[in-house]
């Protein structure tokens, strides 16, 4: 039975190709990187600096929208929390970095 195996593991063998060239195998790992920076790293970057700038830039009376698409006004702010107007006599205390989006003056009076 094993008589049998013994032929095709040494044709096996002998058909086994040589790897690509180095060069090759290089091209194709910098082009990877170089994909996955500009589909994914950068953009994400860039979506994390503007957020920064935009929790780091939020004063008493502006309107945004927070996580979950809660809408207001800011009331008060501090260090890591800002107190949120959502109606009349509803305040909410958020944490800075659940704002998704501050929106222009006077957004909440048109909705």
């Amino acid at each position: 039975m094993f008589e049998l195996l013994i032929p095709f593991a040494k044709a096996a063998d002998e058909a086994v190709p040589q790897g690509s060239p180095l060069p090759l195998d290089l091209f194709i790992i910098i082009a990877f990187a170089l994909v996955f920076y500009l589909i994914v790293w950068r953009p994400q970057s860039k979506r994390n600096k503007e957020h920064k700038e935009l929790v780091a830039g939020l004063e008493k009376g502006d309107e945004i929208i927070a996580g979950g698409g809660l809408v207001g006004k800011i009331v008060k702010v501090e260090d890591q929390f800002i107190v949120l107007e959502a109606g009349t006599g509803v305040e909410l205390k958020l944490q800075r970095s659940a704002v998704v989006q501050a929106l222009p003056k006077g957004t909440i009076k048109n909705i």
